[in-house]
């Protein structure tokens, strides 16, 4: 009777297969496969033979997981949002049974390969990366990890085969700058996330929808660009200000650029919210910390990485359905906003 033929792409190759294809029993596959002794050299080299000739994979999706490990994978530490993806995702493994492997890239442009290389030699039961938009990853490279994966899109642009946990830019970017008009602000500046990547470019749209929708006009010179950290808040906000007529209020696209804004207003003597309105976006635990605490968008940094978690050790979804959940951003109005100051001016 011939030998089996390898096994197609498609179908999963079992160790009744592999016993076939090297003319032993199953129970003499599972010894190689665990290591043990019992084996002769010329039976275990068949084997080996077989395995590859039949491409067996000992470990795949649906099997159980055995090491109790999940790899978090992300650019940097030192930022609010990131201790929030942090909390949510070690407190999911935890829950679930697992540790936590941390693996920092910490260079926002580091070429992935090597991170790449290190998980996929050893084991690890799913791998959480939080996308940093630098770098966007195929799903053929991800893949190589050889275990469950998932991508939080905090940026967005991931190839549609790559499952993803995201949140709602666009319709933040409204309701923030929405909130604002509502207030009376009707020069609204904007200092908008790193020039290209989507989720900067949907926050920004979310902006200009708003100010269409209220039948304002979007004055291109009212809006700066920045890169989510302070220092390119406090520049925007600098260069804001000086204009001959500068905004009553500014949306800024993260909490940290938001801060950096707050820093520029005291530089000048001026004040929040009496002097200039602040809107951030993540509502990171620096918001109730600063002064006055700060109104933002919320997007929930932890749920993310809980679903995340979550879903590479227990979901399965079938071939060509890869997960992509968008979840809801919300205004959290503190109290850094109010009414500009001519409408406040007026009131008894």
């Amino acid at each position: 009777m011939p030998k089996r033929a390898a096994a197609s792409r498609t179908e999963r190759v079992t160790i009744a297969m592999v016993a076939a294809e090297a003319g032993v029993s199953v129970p003499t596959v599972s010894k190689v496969l665990n290591g043990r002794d019992a084996v002769g050299p010329a039976t275990r080299q068949r084997v080996q033979t077989a395995l590859e000739a039949t491409g067996y994979q000992r470990r795949t999706r649906s099997e159980p997981r055995k090491v109790g490990l999940v790899d978090f994978v992300i650019t940097e530490l030192d930022t609010a949002w990131a201790s929030e993806l942090l909390r949510g995702a070690e407190q999911e493994a935890y829950r679930l049974g697992a540790r936590l492997v941390l693996t920092v890239t910490h260079d926002r442009q580091a070429n992935p390969r090597e991170w790449l290389s290190a998980l996929a030699s050893r084991h690890t039961d799913g791998v959480v990366l939080v996308g940093s938009g630098t770098q966007h990853l195929s799903a053929a490279r991800l893949r190589t990890l050889d275990a469950p994966f998932v991508v939080i899109d905090q940026v967005g642009g991931y190839d549609k085969d790559i499952p993803t946990i995201g949140a709602t830019n666009w319709a933040g970017g409204f309701a923030a700058t929405e909130h604002l008009i509502g207030l009376g602000h009707r020069r609204i500046g904007m200092i908008t996330g790193p020039d290209g990547i989507p989720c900067s470019l949907e926050r920004l749209d979310g902006y200009r929808a708003a100010l269409r929708r209220a039948g304002l006009p979007v004055d291109e010179c009212l809006i700066r660009p920045g890169d989510f950290y302070p220092e390119s808040g406090r520049r925007g906000a600098s260069e804001l200000l000086d204009l001959p007529e500068p905004p009553t209020a500014v949306f800024a696209a993260s909490d940290q650029q938001a801060a950096g804004v707050y820093e520029e207003v005291r530089l000048r003597g001026m004040r929040v919210p009496d002097d200039l309105s602040v809107v951030g976006f993540d509502d990171t635990e620096v918001c109730e910390w600063t002064a006055p605490k700060l109104t933002t968008i919320r997007q929930p940094l932890a749920q993310m990485a809980v679903l995340a978690v979550r879903n590479v050790l227990e979901a399965e979804y079938p071939a060509g359905e890869p997960l992509r959940l968008e979840l809801s951003t919300s205004l959290v109005i503190r109290d850094s906003t109010c009414a500009p100051p001519e409408t406040s001016s007026k009131q008894p």
